[in-house]
């Protein structure tokens, strides 16, 4: 057991925050801009083909309007059929013109996506061992996958809708004032107040997709944890199958909800645009009749025919501003969501002009050493550590649970970072190291072994990617594996299952061992790799690390005694300070917290079989 680290949740807005929440908005749209600035060129072509989509599109009208006032009333078949044909052939370069703007725009729209999915996948392998501790897991998954993915329709299509919406009421506009002020007057006068109404719209749907997407993630959360190999065990050993599926139905009964009220929100006054939209053609003919009545100069019906086209070619980019504005409020939330994990501070990081080590002698040294998962008085996890391990001798860290050992360990290869002092590898304190060499220095064998879902071959080559088939089988062999692989129908190709089930405790430490091994670190790091296993397969385990060990710096966390009493130094830790240390002998003949430690080793083992 370790000792309790404090609880992290990633900092959230909130929800009735509207003065800050308003205050973020610019900062977070110009955030958003600076996402799609490595395809400008793109974006130009984009904008370019909208623009030109649009200008041809305004044309037809005009056309309409000659064919109506013109042709047909002057009899003119040969300008009637150039006129019909100009029309076909306007239908004809927008859909070749919106074919290749959806097809760039998307290509932009998913290189974003990959490139936002890909940073967050970057900046959670560099968060410190904390995190993933106290996140769950998917909370994790869901932020990749849901957040990111709710944000396609939004990134693929509304950069390209935006730009082709406005350039269309621009040129729309201005072809109605060419054909009649006054009713392009009329059109216009319910504009503002659509436009406040489909913001207000997207606020309220915005608050609503933050709450969908917390939800989302907490039944995603809920999945990968019952739904997997160790959660199936403990729900059915537990007999909690069935009040597990009932909280996942409350779960999904909320999101039901939350789904409902996001298609729902802003519905209604949606509705009414569109209906008053509808009906602007009939209120155009009216006021143009009583323009007529009233003895204002005449249009012809050409001119009132092209208006009302235009009129409503003006009302579908103008409904789809709308809807974008609502769509892009509701994105704003995931967006935010996304840049919470973008913006988590990283505690380790990789110095400017990191040191590389080309050769390792192994020596390892606390110098000073104090460490606190949370700073304030009194909350030091380790204190006042000095040792030093010398290049190629075995040290053994023990203590009662809670007393830091895992944690002085961790500190070697920065899965934490001292908060005094520092921890030095020959010499060099390894915060000034360049990650990949204190990676290939330091390798480390944990009671919980993690195998991926594929082959034993594919696991073992994990530690290195270009190990040859002989090499993996020679590291096999040097783990006391080899045999057992080989006896398996497909051998080094045999699937390991999820995390490794189809494997007993003692088979995946020895695969632990095997990939250890591959790795070929100067620097071992034994975190109580054999506390879970029975005897058998412990001396098996044993005689496996012991071959690993021979000629390597090694620190070991030892749980059970009797494994560690040849190390050349043990020390023993109480309340995060060493409080002994020497050879075992030494310590037995003190008759200190070791020799107690051993006592009760002794009065815990199983009794020999008579």
């Amino acid at each position: 057991m370790r000792p309790q680290e404090p609880e992290w949740t990633p900092p959230m807005r909130p929800l009735d925050a509207r003065r800050a929440s308003s205050a973020a908005q610019p900062r977070e749209l110009r955030r958003i801009v600076r996402l799609f600035r490595p395809y400008r060129g793109r974006l130009a072509l984009v904008g370019l083909l909208v623009c030109a989509s649009s200008l041809v599109t305004v044309a037809s009208p005009f056309l309409l309007r000659e064919v109506l006032d013109t042709a047909i009333p002057q009899g003119r078949t040969g300008l009637l059929s150039l006129l019909v044909l100009g029309m076909i052939a306007i239908a004809v370069v927008t859909s070749v013109f919106g074919v290749l703007q959806t097809f760039v725009s998307t290509t932009v729209g998913q290189r974003v996506m990959h490139d936002l999915r890909t940073a967050v996948y970057a900046r959670l392998q560099r968060m410190p061992l904390a995190f993933f501790t106290r996140t769950r897991t998917g909370e994790v998954q869901s932020r990749i996958a849901n957040d990111i993915g709710g944000m396609q329709a939004t990134v693929t299509s509304t950069a390209t809708s935006l730009v082709s919406n406005v350039t269309a009421v621009v040129a729309t506009v201005v072809a109605m004032l060419a054909l009649d002020w006054r009713l392009t007057a009329v059109s216009l006068l319910l504009l503002p107040v659509f436009i406040a109404i489909s913001r207000r719209v997207g606020a309220e749907r915005k608050k609503i997709a933050t709450e969908r997407q917390r939800q989302m993630a907490a039944m995603a959360a809920t999945v990968t944890e019952s739904l997997s190999v160790s959660g199936i065990l403990l729900g059915r050993t537990m007999g909690r199958a069935e009040s597990l599926t009932r909280s996942f139905e409350i779960e999904s009964e909320r999101l039901i909800d939350l789904e409902v009220r996001s298609s729902m929100a802003g519905r209604w006054r949606m509705s009414t645009i569109g209906i008053v939209m509808a009906a602007m053609p009939a209120l155009i003919y009216w006021a143009a009749g009583i323009a007529l009545q009233t003895g204002a100069p005449a249009l012809s019906l050409g001119t009132l025919v092209a208006f009302v086209t235009l009129q409503q070619g003006l009302f579908r980019p103008a409904v789809s501003l709308m809807s974008t504005g609502v769509q892009i409020q509701t994105s704003l939330a995931l967006f935010a969501r996304i840049f919470e994990y973008l913006d988590l501070p990283v505690d380790i990081t990789e110095p400017a002009d990191p040191v590389r080590l080309d050769e390792v002698k192994g020596e390892v040294r606390f110098d000073k050493v104090e460490f606190a998962y949370e700073a304030g008085p009194g909350d030091a996890t380790l204190r006042d550590i000095d040792l030093t391990v010398s290049a190629g001798s075995s040290l053994a860290i023990v203590g009662a649970t809670g007393s830091g050992k895992s944690t002085l360990s961790y500190l070697v290869p920065r899965l934490y970072d001292v908060t005094r002092g520092r921890v030095t590898l020959d010499g060099v304190d390894v915060r000034d190291l360049d990650f990949d060499s204190l990676a290939r220095a330091v390798g480390v064998v944990s009671q919980e072994t993690y195998l991926f879902h594929a082959s034993i071959a594919d696991n073992l080559r994990f530690a290195r990617p270009d190990a040859t088939a002989e090499e993996i089988a020679e590291a096999a062999r040097i783990a006391q594996i080899h045999d057992h692989i080989l006896s398996l129908p497909e051998g080094y190709e045999t699937l390991v299952g999820e995390r490794g089930y189809r494997f007993s405790g003692g088979e995946k430490q020895r695969l632990a061992i095997a990939r250890t091994i591959l790795r070929n670190p100067p620097v071992l790091i034994f975190d109580e790799a054999t506390s879970a296993l029975d005897t058998r397969t412990e001396h098996a385990v044993q005689r496996a690390l012991d071959t690993l060990s021979a000629g390597r710096t090694t620190i070991t966390i030892a749980h059970r005694l009797s494994t560690v009493r040849d190390a050349d130094q043990i020390v023993v830790l109480d309340g995060g300070r060493i409080v002994e240390r020497g050879t075992h002998r030494d310590l037995l003949e003190r008759e200190g917290h070791y020799a107690a430690l051993v006592r009760r080793d002794a009065e815990l083992a199983p009794e020999p079989a008579k």
